[in-house]
């Protein structure tokens, strides 16, 4: 069907412009460094030796011009945009490229129609997706058709969970490859061969002083986009000496502003650092929480999202264990929604390190979830009568309330009553622990039902 290299020379076509992520700074070239150093084959892409490395799936497929739809998953500045264009390049495959930020329906069919052209002609039409998982669902649906029929290789890149983001129709007919962050190793590799590349830079006769080209590593979080910028910026913020420029430390963290947090409020950094946050919480270490919650609310979390996880937690991880915890955490989310940022970090990090001090108990958790399990597996059964209302006569005369115990007559406020409904098992639900207040409560249900917790101890 397609040719490779020997057809391909000018048939790499960038119909629709790629929405530029933020502003990057330029050299007298007009490209930013990112752009200029961008890798050109398979031998020069660094960091995703587990896809792109001798006899590895993705690259024996590429090099055995075998191509399927695939998404490319990873964070960002991981080189998903570079890999594409290099796979069509190697393939000699047309190249199209869409931004599913700025394109829409139209501009996919006019991408598809000429790829129907091309296919009668013998050429391979490569369409490459970027952030496809904005795409909606009548967006996606639109590739469906061409994508089975090889109208299409498809190629969408995202940051986001395929399983999530991408529809099950779509998802089934593409491989996923997952691109990995770049360790400290492969960004310095990038950086050297940004350094050993770029005519700009070696112009500039760049050298570091002690620390500079590691903390440079060590603040771009992986995104090789964000180091290269940064090292272009760098090296026209330090003044120019006889030698050359000398990058020292405080250029980088000019440069750079702040470290490039790997953070997206929808997608998995979302989670996973959502999840950290909790988890350090439910395990008693205030230190940790915090921690997390800061690279949450650095990277834009909404702080009403964080409270309210807040409020979650003290029900499902502390409960009666100290009943204080629901009040404070409930409290917590009304100020930070008065108060709104910065002053709500305080108030969210007051209540977290206060979840995370206090004693532990699932104990309510677990038997909602048990009784809700019985409700949802077992046969209803009808509510005894005595546990009934009787606001009528006839609801007397039936027996609704008929021998019904009003506690507050009896000594203490506690009769003995049957409140199960028939025939039940007298399954325990709720199980107190040691920890903290829920000690006293599981010592007075003891006393109260001593046949159904004696089996507690």
């Amino acid at each position: 069907m397609a040719g490779r290299k020997n057809r391909a020379a000018d048939m790499s076509l960038d119909m629709f412009a790629e929405a530029p992520e933020f502003k990057q700074p330029k050299s007298e070239s007009g490209k930013p460094l990112a752009d200029r150093v961008r890798p050109a084959s398979l031998d020069e892409i660094v960091g995703q030796e587990h896809l792109l490395g001798p006899r590895r799936a993705l690259r024996k497929t590429i090099e055995a011009d075998d191509l399927v739809s695939m998404i490319l998953w990873g964070p960002p500045g991981v080189g998903k945009t570079t890999l594409a264009r290099v796979i069509a390049k190697e393939t000699g495959s047309e190249f199209h490229s869409l931004s599913a930020v700025t394109a829409g329906v139209a501009d996919v069919r006019r991408v598809l129609e000429r790829a129907r052209r091309n296919r009668q002609a013998g050429r391979r039409t490569i369409l490459f997706i970027d952030e496809i998982h904005r795409f909606n669902k009548a967006q996606q649906d639109a590739l469906l058709h061409a994508v089975e029929d090889g109208t299409i290789v498809l190629i969408g890149a995202t940051t986001e969970n395929p399983s999530f983001e991408i529809i099950g129709p779509l998802l089934s007919r593409c491989r996923v490859f997952t691109l990995r962050p770049l360790s400290r190793e492969a960004m310095r590799k990038v950086l050297e061969q940004a350094l050993e590349k770029d005519e700009w830079l070696r112009s500039k006769k760049p050298r570091f002083a002690e620390g500079a080209l590691d903390l440079l590593v060590e603040l771009s979080g992986g995104d090789a986009r964000v180091a290269l910028n940064a090292l272009e910026l760098a090296v026209k913020l330090a003044a120019p000496d006889e030698s050359g420029v000398e990058v020292r430390p405080e250029h980088i963290r000019e440069a750079l502003q702040q470290p490039a947090l790997l953070y997206d409020k929808q997608g998995d950094y979302h989670y996973d650092l959502a999840s950290a946050f909790i988890k350090s919480i439910r395990g008693s270490d205030p230190d940790a929480a915090v921690y997390w919650m800061a690279r949450m609310l650095e990277g834009g979390e909404d702080p009403k999202f964080i409270a309210r996880r807040l409020v979650i937690l003290a029900s499902e991880d502390i409960g009666n264990a100290d009943p204080q915890a629901l009040i404070l955490a409930t409290s917590g989310f009304t100020a930070v929604d008065l108060v709104g940022m910065p002053e709500a970090r305080i108030i969210l990090a007051q209540v977290a390190t206060y979840l995370a001090s206090a004693p532990k108990s699932n104990a309510a958790y677990v038997a909602i979830s048990e009784a809700t399990e019985d409700v949802r597996r077992k046969p209803l059964v009808n509510v005894p009568l005595h546990l009934r209302n009787a606001p009528t006569r006839l609801m007397k005369k039936l027996g609704y309330a008929a021998g019904y115990k009003y506690p507050h007559d009896y000594e203490g406020g506690f009769v003995k009553e049957n409140y199960r409904p028939p025939e039940d098992s007298g399954k325990v639900y709720y199980r107190p622990t040691d920890h903290g207040f829920e000690k006293q409560l599981r010592d007075r249900l003891r006393q109260l039902w001593p046949e159904r917790y004696r089996d507690e101890e």
